[in-house]
């Protein structure tokens, strides 16, 4: 699991610096920097996890890392939310 997050992450990293200039605009480029911008994040977690379950032979790693994703995948979905919202009141203003 640790192997594949890690060639995960470096996929991942590449995009994120392929995507870096795009991430203010509209909803649907902010929605696309904020998830991946999220992957890799993701990566490293999974990584760490993968650690922490192999070290400890415990399954607290895993659900504190689903539980940080989860926070972080709300907060981003939020983001979006919010931005969307504006963009919609500004057409109908128009």
């Amino acid at each position: 699991m640790g192997l594949v997050g890690l060639l995960a992450l470096a996929a991942n990293v590449v995009s994120v610096l392929i995507l870096m200039r795009f991430r203010s605009g509209d909803a649907n480029l902010e929605y696309v920097w904020l998830c991946s911008r999220n992957d890799p994040i993701g990566n490293v977690a999974v990584v760490l996890a993968a650690i922490g379950v192999f070290t400890t032979g415990a399954a607290w790693p895993d659900l504190a890392v689903a539980a940080i994703m989860a926070s972080l995948f709300l907060s981003s979905y939020y983001e979006i939310v919010k931005t969307a919202t504006k963009e919609r009141s500004h057409l109908r203003d128009r």
